[in-house]
């Protein structure tokens, strides 16, 4: 029935949830990399989150938003088989793009974007005083956990 077709392909925000645990692992390399993912479609690449019946299945592409907290951080990290997208809806993100032991960094507010290609190290960080809140999209249906090369806090941080 298309009434309910319609109904399956919406997702409000009453019906979302920030979940700190997801990445929680990240805090072992420090507090400052503790932050919320809030998951629409997809689970993206931060664990198995297929049974989570709150999101809409991936057919492409993950979609989610981030809380960064005042002085939380994205630590610099590698999605190799997906471009990311970082839309920033509240607040203020500073990405950092590294390459060859350099690093980029420009500050991005209210409906600023960044498109970072499969292969590019990079990172986040809210260096202001309220949260920042923005979506995040990676274009893979279920993209491969990133890498943390040992420029990043999290080298050699597990999951376990």
């Amino acid at each position: 029935d298309l009434k309910e077709f319609t109904d399956s392909l919406i997702l409000t925000r009453g019906s979302r949830h920030e979940d700190w645990d997801t990445l929680g692992f990240q805090a072992k390399a420090g507090d400052q990399f503790k932050r919320a993912q809030i998951r629409y479609v997809g689970s993206g690449a931060t664990g198995n989150h297929e049974n989570d019946n709150r999101t809409i299945g991936s057919r492409g592409f993950t979609f989610s938003n981030m809380l960064l907290p005042p002085g939380a951080e994205g630590p610099e990290h590698t999605h190799h088989d997906a471009e990311e997208a970082f839309f920033v809806l509240e607040g203020e993100v500073e990405v950092g793009v590294h390459r060859d032991g350099q690093v980029e960094k420009r500050t991005l507010g209210y409906r600023d974007m960044i498109v970072v290609p499969a292969g590019v190290p990079r990172s986040l960080k809210n260096n202001g005083d309220k949260d920042a809140l923005f979506c995040v999209i990676i274009g893979a249906q279920k993209p491969q956990i990133p890498t943390y090369p040992e420029t990043s806090a999290m080298h050699g941080v597990t999951r376990d």
